[in-house]
């Protein structure tokens, strides 16, 4: 299916925007929420505000998409300090969304320097300025992300924003995160709204360490809501921990991981890869662990 050029705002709980994809069959952000995702999953999770007061930071938005992700990062960033300096690379497999994300109502909320910002990587894939040296990357992540690797880029917080992993495998197998975790800074720290075993599990595989997003309202936990992602880094410490029902999560069928060697395969053929080791596998079903937990 082509990419799409008929990009319909969709408004989402906050009163900010999103897009639905009809080759994914998803919207690009949280209905609940676009804007509040941003900065609780993205901007938040991997301590811009502290990372700001050193005067440099280096980030990297893996799916730019309508580029909220970015925007709530250098709004962050700027309102701590003005003159950080920040070097930026977004990747993006679909050239025409982010043109489409530009229209005045779907960036009026964000400071001037953002709109300007978004503006600017949308229709040129660039944007210099005395505080910020940005570059959109368009193209199939998995072989952009190895041009950053190749020429050493080390980001200190990357936000990893594909579609779901069931929907979009490609972008959430071992060997992808391989790629981006190669390009993740010895004091970086990576954060995703998946809560996924598989996800979490590729993660370990290539050697970071995990933690679990905190929900946002601590009241109102329940055993289906127990996380609203998840953070990773190089070292388990002060990364918020796993719960129990987590880590029990990734002793079960749920937790094979996609893998794709060549970093070439389809959607299905990597689906059907992961089916087969589940299939072959003697971990605990899934379901096992759900009925465990009490989760419908």
């Amino acid at each position: 299916m082509p990419p799409s050029t008929d990009w319909v705002p969709q408004r989402t709980g906050d009163g900010s925007f999103t897009f639905f994809s009809a080759e994914f069959g998803e919207t690009f952000h949280s209905r609940e929420g676009a804007r509040a995702e941003a900065f609780s999953k993205f901007a938040q999770a991997t301590n811009l505000v502290e990372l700001a007061q050193q005067g440099t930071v280096r980030l990297l938005d893996v799916c730019y998409g309508l580029g909220y992700n970015t925007a709530a990062a250098l709004e962050v960033i700027w309102a701590v300090n003005p003159t950080c300096q920040v070097r930026l690379y977004g990747l993006e497999l679909d050239p025409s969304v982010p043109p489409a994300a530009i229209a005045p109502a779907l960036i009026e909320s964000w400071p001037a320097i953002v709109q300007t910002v978004l503006q600017q990587l949308a229709l040129q894939h660039q944007c210099h300025t005395p505080t910020l040296q940005a570059s959109l990357l368009i193209g199939d992540a998995r072989q952009t992300i190895q041009q950053l690797r190749a020429a050493g880029f080390q980001a200190d917080g990357i936000f990893f924003d594909p579609f779901s992993p069931r929907q979009c495998p490609q972008l959430w197998s071992v060997e992808f995160f391989q790629q981006v975790a190669a390009c993740l800074a010895p004091e970086g720290r990576l954060a995703t709204y998946s809560r996924s075993a598989a996800v979490r599990k590729a993660m370990l595989e290539v050697g970071l360490a995990i933690g679990s997003m905190p929900l946002d309202n601590t009241d109102q936990i329940f055993p289906h809501q127990w996380s609203q992602g998840t953070i990773a880094a190089w070292s388990e410490q002060s990364l918020p921990p796993l719960s129990k029902l987590e880590r029990e999560h990734l002793h079960t069928r749920a937790a094979i991981p996609y893998r794709d060697p060549l970093l070439t395969n389809d959607a299905e053929t990597i689906r059907q890869r992961q089916r087969q080791e589940q299939q072959q596998s003697g971990l605990e079903s899934t379901s096992s662990w759900r009925r465990r937990w009490g989760i419908k």
